[in-house]
């Protein structure tokens, strides 16, 4: 068997077993870039590992770090519940709001799942409380989530520009950003008005036990030192002020944002140099967020990222690329590789997904037929937007916090709104970013 088709029935196998078994696709990666590239490739161990992303490794980390320590100690919720106040009331700002905290979180850096982890139990308690349609509230905060994620601090725009560096393509950061922040908004603007949304404009949360089904003014819990004050009536009322830690750690964001923005610092010291900064402060509060780091995910990434140094070694992705070069319509191409990416993800992790589909594109992008900055802001999308899917960690993270009761109908209303995602998405990225051929 040759080094290439070997390397690329190890990528199958990998996301195969990876989205049928509970076992980590990460783990899966290491070992079979160890197998494969040792046994067919003729790599030993130290250049198999040589292709272990240790930039990015500390980046994941310290991001998830930060972040455990703000969701431990309040802060994200605070931030949440000062947003909900600012709209006045106004039952209609409430799905954007939610909507605007996932798009703020991770693209100042949260992992997009940590992302939809902290903010879907909040929003489907507020869809509960306020008769909101829960399909629609679940899917503004993924759609959230995905359209701040390629932020030039974010996970997924550091994995997305690292890859297009060490290829060597001619990138935009901005421009990438910006096309996924547009291309979610307007399909939440879709799903919006799709799902009831016309019929929240207008109304107002008066504080009257009469206005909702469950009675009373929604407010948000914040835990941490502040905790949650708990009304004779069983209500919840988030506390007015923000506590010493919770201040500390906007302000570790706000240093973070600057620090990486401004000045060019590497994200993932800035954020792990300021989570240890948190820790030391108080560390009895902070005790055990270190255990909340992603760590899943770190060896998803990290371990996908590993395997594709062993894909490009073996020339698997010089000759898939050639492939689908090969098909004579360089339009069709493009298209055929938005699929690809926008199937996979929507059954496997589109943080792995990144990492390999990517890289897949680099020969046929050296051609000049079709401009590089749109068809990465292409393919980005196509591995994104499909993350509504409830066998996606995004989608199946909304369904766990909804009602048991309400599960499995929203279950089926998921699934057939991921289905015509998968086959409009990428066809519709293809169509705004590459064929017009302005990026």
């Amino acid at each position: 068997m040759s080094p290439s088709l070997a390397s690329i029935l190890g990528l199958v196998v990998m996301f195969v077993v990876g989205t049928a078994l509970p076992i980590n696709m990460g783990a899966l990666a290491f070992a079979l870039a160890f197998l494969v590239g040792t046994v067919f490739v003729g790599m030993n161990a130290n250049a198999v590992l040589a292709g272990f992303p240790g930039d990015l490794f500390v980046t994941l980390v310290g991001i998830t770090y930060l972040f455990a320590i703000a969701q431990k100690n309040g802060t994200i919720d605070l931030l949440v519940h000062w947003a909900v106040r600012a709209v006045g009331g106004r039952v209609v700002a409430i799905p954007w709001v939610m909507f605007g905290v996932a798009a703020v979180l991770t693209a100042v850096g949260a992992v997009s799942p940590a992302a939809v982890a902290i903010i879907a139990p909040i929003a489907l308690r507020f869809a509960r409380h306020y008769r909101i349609d829960p399909l629609m509230m679940g899917l503004l905060v993924v759609h959230g989530a995905q359209g701040g994620g390629f932020s030039p601090i974010s996970i997924y725009g550091g994995i997305t520009n690292q890859i297009v560096s060490r290829a060597g393509l001619p990138g935009d950061e901005t421009v990438l950003f910006l096309a996924s922040l547009l291309f979610n908004l307007l399909v939440a603007v879709g799903v919006f008005f799709a799902f009831g949304g016309s019929r929240l404009i207008g109304r107002r949360d008066t504080g009257s036990h009469a206005d909702f089904e469950e009675g009373g003014r929604a407010s948000l819990p914040v835990r941490g030192h502040g905790g949650t004050q708990a009304a004779p009536n069983g209500e919840h009322h988030a506390p007015a002020g923000a506590t010493r830690d919770q201040l500390l750690t906007l302000a570790g964001l706000v240093v973070l944002g600057v620090g990486s923005l401004a000045f060019g610092l590497n994200v993932g010291m800035v954020a792990i140099t300021i989570a240890v900064l948190l820790a030391l402060l108080s560390p009895s509060a902070q005790k055990g967020a270190i255990d909340k780091v992603s760590w899943s995910t770190v060896l998803l990434i990290a371990g996908v990222i590993t395997y594709v140094g062993v894909l490009q070694k073996s020339g698997a992705i010089d000759s898939v690329s050639n492939g689908v070069a090969g098909l004579g319509s360089p339009m069709l191409a493009a298209l055929l590789l938005c699929y690809i990416g926008g199937v996979v993800s929507a059954f496997a992790s589109s943080t792995g997904v990144l990492g390999a589909i990517i890289p897949l594109a680099v020969p046929f992008l050296a051609g000049g037929e079709i401009g590089a900055v749109g068809m990465i802001a292409s393919l980005a999308i196509s591995a994104t937007i499909v993350d509504v899917s409830p066998f996606s960690t995004n989608g199946a993270l909304v369904l766990a916090n909804a009602p048991e009761g309400e599960r499995e109908r929203l279950f089926r209303r998921f699934l057939i709104y991921s289905g015509l995602v998968v086959v409009a998405g990428p066809a519709l990225a293809w169509a705004v970013l590459i064929v017009p051929g302005w990026l």
